[in-house]
């Protein structure tokens, strides 16, 4: 009976972890759907941002999560950013204030989170190439081409000075 419980309990997870369905967008560089939960089921949208025109000068990078699958999407926690310079992957810390939420997205419901920088120059500054988003619950980050310059980095000379926050109310 125990080994019963356990094998339904095992299915149910299962279930629960595949219940969105499938589908996407079809941006291209936009989205890109991999996996089997429900948060490789939603559309990311990096972009485009409010660039950071000279070096010292701050950016943001509005990134928009659209659920493009069938079923209800529960995003819980925060969002996680690297930024891939080619030989180099760097991980974007949390604002101070980004509190981790959890967000459900009925279908085709959007949430958003920035990402905020500051436009390096110089020797103390990251040349960035990529930017990998990673969502609570994804199985696979989403990559993107970053194209605003440089990312300053903070007097250790190894951590980006950027930030990101967390999930923001979209819409009603």
């Amino acid at each position: 009976m125990r080994a019963t419980s356990r094998t339904v309990a095992a299915l149910a997870a299962a279930l629960v972890l595949t219940a969105c369905g499938s589908g996407g967008d079809g941006d291209g560089d936009q989205d890109d759907n991999a996996g089997s939960t429900c948060a490789d089921q939603l559309s990311v949208k990096f972009g485009p941002a409010n660039a950071a025109p000279a070096t010292g000068d701050t950016g943001n990078v509005p990134v928009t999560v659209t659920n493009r699958g069938g079923a209800e999407c529960v995003l819980d926690g925060l969002p996680a950013v690297e930024f891939d310079a080619g030989n180099t992957v760097t991980s974007v810390g949390a604002d101070e204030g980004a509190p981790a939420t959890k967000r459900t997205l009925a279908k085709e419901a959007t949430t958003s989170f920035t990402l905020t920088y500051v436009r390096g120059g110089g020797t103390k500054s990251l040349g960035v190439e990529s930017v990998k988003i990673h969502l609570p619950g994804a199985s696979e980050p989403r990559s993107f081409k970053w194209s605003y310059g440089d990312v300053a980095l903070k007097s250790d000379g190894q951590t980006p000075d950027a930030s990101v926050t967390g999930f923001q109310q979209s819409g009603d």
